[in-house]
């Protein structure tokens, strides 16, 4: 199946958007940024959704990755990973990875098929679990002053991006781990209101596979996974 792009979309290629390696979730706010800016999303980037996705072991395998490129299936385990999800009025769900080896934007259900294989009983260890945090509320409230990616002596593991750090409207310089940090005694249920969970101050909400789809609408099965 071909990726689903839109005309707009058409016009920006992924090396139109700033990359860091193991930065994803500083790729994903500039690309929301982007994207809002661009008119390709809303210019409030309120059709826009941030996943951060982990778990309590902070090791989730996700497949046709870049960075696993040594193998055929691009399998990866990461600590985490960040995407970003735009939803449409009339069309399906589009997921925007730096990351992937898919397409770019890639059809939500073709992503999860591909890159979540979700019908693969994993162990318990790496069962993904995701924080979904509306497009707005992740521009507002998100915040990193890279420590995370520091040695104890202060040195850098991975190079930064060249901007300066991203800082939060409120001031806040570091919060990374707010958004990563999630188990299942997180996982918020309410079918009824995906929409408002999303926005829950400040970090949204941690949803199990089964609502991550029920909220982006994805129709996977095995039987079109491979289909061109």
């Amino acid at each position: 199946m071909a990726s689903v792009t839109s005309s707009a979309a058409a016009v920006l290629t992924a090396s139109e958007f700033w990359y860091t390696a193991c930065y994803c979730e500083e790729n994903v706010y500039m690309l929301c940024k982007k994207l809002s800016q661009s008119g390709i999303a809303i210019h409030n980037a309120s059709d826009l959704f941030v996943v951060f996705i982990s778990n309590a072991k902070k090791q989730v395998p996700l497949w046709c990755q870049k960075a696993g490129s040594s193998r055929e299936d691009g399998i990866v385990i990461w600590d985490y990973h960040v995407i970003c999800v735009q939803r449409k009025s009339s069309s399906e769900a589009l997921v925007w990875d730096l990351d992937t080896t898919l397409g770019f934007p890639e059809a939500f259900s073709q992503y999860v098929a591909k890159t979540f294989r979700p019908w693969l009983e994993l162990h318990p260890d790496f069962q993904r679990l995701y924080r979904v945090v509306a497009g707005p509320l992740f521009l507002k409230k998100f915040a990193s002053d890279r420590r995370h990616m520091k040695t104890a002596e202060g040195s850098w593991i991975k190079q930064p991006p060249p901007y300066a750090c991203i800082c939060a409207q409120d001031g806040s310089t570091h919060n990374l781990e707010e958004y990563v940090r999630m188990s299942k005694e997180t996982v918020m249920l309410n079918r009824a209101s995906y929409e408002e969970l999303s926005n829950l101050e400040p970090y949204g909400a941690v949803f199990t596979h089964k609502s991550l789809e029920d909220f982006f609408g994805a129709r996977t099965s095995i039987e079109n996974l491979f289909k061109i």
